[in-house]
């Protein structure tokens, strides 16, 4: 006999916790007590101690197992900035706009039309049209932030696995009709190079800022890589 609980609250039924068939996950960043810390080097998480030794060999650092009760459990904090990276097409790169309150999401939008829940979907969102104002609503916690999940390959090591970053920088969010439009151009799999760029300037009133942000630069044709 099956048990349909779930059929009149589909809501409830819990998440499985292997939501995916990645082997791993790039991050910038940390919690640290609490608290998220940036990263200058990309910190890569995975439940594989394979993977995580062909991590430390190709970007450095030492595979540490950790108190997470994440799959990936085990973080290699690396000694890179950048990856080169093979990008299966447009569709490695997926974005939306997300408001979550706890584990709740309450805004799922694509910033003009909402998402989800169904009942919700195609209607407009509300979402203000500037992007000053969509960046206010977010700092405030009362709009959503981008939303953006990168799939790929390393070109190092293609058969190791499919790995995922994701990130809710508005500054790669302002790039990706520019990925886009170059993956297409592409037209199949393509390198390309995955990066924490520094970025540093001083403001009006002289306060020295600094901070590392994603970014994806579209190289070439894989095919044309494997071909030389």
């Amino acid at each position: 006999m099956v048990l349909r609980i779930f059929e009149t609250d589909p809501n409830a039924l819990p998440k499985s916790s292997f939501s995916d068939d990645t082997v791993g996950r790039f991050h910038g960043g940390k919690q640290e007590n609490g608290l998220p810390v940036a990263l200058g080097e990309w910190r890569v998480t995975t439940g594989d101690p394979d993977v995580a030794a062909a991590i430390a060999r190709l970007m450095g650092g030492q595979p540490e197992e950790t108190d997470s009760t994440s799959e990936n459990f085990i973080e290699i904090l690396t000694a890179q900035s950048k990856i080169k990276v093979v990008l299966s097409g447009s569709e490695a790169v997926t974005s939306d706009m997300k408001l979550w309150n706890g584990s709740a999401l309450i805004h799922h939008c694509d910033g003009v039309e909402f998402l989800s829940p169904d009942e919700d979907r195609g209607k407009a969102c509300g979402c203000p049209a500037l992007m000053e104002d969509r960046k206010a609503a977010a700092k405030s916690k009362r709009g959503p932030v981008p939303s953006i999940a990168v799939t790929f390959r390393l070109a190092e090591d293609y058969d190791l696995g499919l790995f995922k970053f994701q990130t809710g920088s508005w500054k790669l969010a302002e790039t990706l009709h520019e990925i886009g439009n170059a993956l297409d151009k592409v037209g199949g799999e393509a390198l390309a190079e995955l990066s924490l760029e520094l970025v540093e300037y001083t403001t009006k009133k002289g306060r020295d800022v600094s901070y590392r942000k994603p970014v994806i630069k579209v190289l070439k044709s894989w095919g044309e890589v494997k071909s030389l």
